[in-house]
């Protein structure tokens, strides 16, 4: 069967691979330590579940307006008004099955052939896939430990072109951690003020999970004068543990919301109804769940860093946000394996790590460096435990 060409310009997700190959050994009984999902293994807080459930009692189970239902929008509109002091209307706003959505969403309806889209690297894998898919071209600023994994605004400088559509900025960062200042974001906004055809997309989807006292900005709060150009991206998916659900949004420029909301006219159009109610409570309602959450997720991130810095060959940087770590893995490339495979990259780690110490991270070349590799820890204390003895050991052994 002949395919459309655009099929074979993208790969699937690496990250939703290692989980199914993770949870398929799983079922067979092998013992598997994930690191790979990019999920809270929290259950979705209760006053969240009820809401959900008494949408279906009331037959709230019809098709609803494509771009959002107006009590969803609300809770939207006032939650970025309490947050982050930034007002918007409801033709301001556009809710999709989920942020992934919502940016393939942003991508279709900004792209034209050979646009060009700024995205900080090590990055989220999906980025470079929908701009290719949207025919633009990913423009990649690669950074390391160094900046702590963050571009600085001579970076960003000298990467616009007159080609330049928008930024994506993801703070804190999928698989990093990093998580921009105040100050940081104000000298990247004073970048892109001067570059007006550049719109910048805030992907935020972690901004409640930060620690170390940490404060959260968004570049539109902290440069008014970039909001009519900047389109923030959120959801309800890690803040809520409600990845299944569905439910993402995108805040910014009425005629782009209106252009999002005809493109998903004619793909899936609306997001559930059930999960649209539900994420009225999760906005709206008690947030305790949440910081209980945080407050887990700290500790697991002190423990797990800790750990890998203490193994040879390995250094991890120490993010203040989501639920990632991302060591360089770098140190035991070279070496061999018990059955006498050589580690060149991280993929061949990845490999070993699975097949010899039954543990599923994902290798860092799906994010943009080689070096490197991403963990989860949305997993409970104990399988961190156990996954970091058996990497350990697994480093131990190579020769």
């Amino acid at each position: 069967m002949k395919l459309a060409d655009r099929v074979n310009k993208i790969q699937p997700s690496p990250t939703l691979a290692i989980d199914a190959k993770a949870k398929a050994l799983k079922a067979q009984g092998v013992d598997v330590v994930g690191f790979g999902a990019g999920e809270p293994d929290f259950d979705t807080p209760e006053n969240i579940r009820e809401a959900g459930k008494k949408a279906i009692d009331a037959g709230f189970t019809r098709y609803m307006p494509v771009g959002g239902a107006d009590d969803l929008k609300d809770a939207i509109i006032a939650k970025m008004k309490r947050d982050h002091g930034l007002e918007y209307t409801r033709d301001e706003i556009s809710v999709a099955c989920g942020a992934k959505h919502t940016l393939y969403n942003i991508s279709q309806a900004l792209i034209q052939e050979g646009d060009e889209v700024i995205i900080p690297g090590p990055y989220w894998v999906s980025y470079p896939d929908q701009v290719v898919l949207a025919g633009g071209t990913p423009v990649f600023i690669m950074t390391d430990e160094s900046t702590g994994f963050k571009i600085t605004p001579e970076q960003l400088e000298k990467a616009i072109t007159p080609k330049t559509r928008y930024l994506i900025l993801n703070s804190p960062c999928n698989p990093t951690g990093s998580t921009y200042s105040k100050e940081e974001l104000a000298a990247l906004g004073n970048v892109l003020l001067k570059h007006e055809q550049v719109l910048v997309v805030a992907d935020d989807i972690y901004e409640r999970l930060i620690y170390d006292g940490l404060t959260f900005y968004t570049i539109a709060q902290v440069v008014p004068e970039l909001k009519s150009r900047t389109i923030v991206v959120n959801g309800v998916s890690k803040t809520y543990a409600m990845t299944g659900w569905r439910i993402g949004y995108a805040c910014g420029p009425k005629e782009l919301m209106a252009a999002m909301t005809k493109m998903q006219s004619q793909s899936t159009s609306n997001a559930t109804s059930i999960a649209q109610k539900a994420s009225v409570e999760a906005l709206n309602g008690s947030q305790d769940a949440v910081a209980a959450m945080c407050v887990e997720f700290e500790k697991r991130r002190t423990y797990i860093v800790d750990r890998l810095n203490a193994m040879p060959g390995v250094s991890c940087f120490k993010s203040n946000g989501a639920f990632y770590v991302f060591p360089n893995f770098s140190g035991v490339y070279g070496k061999t394996t018990p059955a006498g495979k050589k580690i060149e990259n991280s993929s061949d780690f990845a490999a070993y790590l699975l097949e010899d110490a039954k543990v599923a991270l994902v290798p860092g070349v799906a994010f943009g460096d080689d070096r490197y590799a991403r963990l989860s820890y949305a997993i409970s204390m104990e399988n961190i435990k156990k996954g970091m003895d058996r990497i350990e050991e697994a480093i131990k052994n190579l020769k």
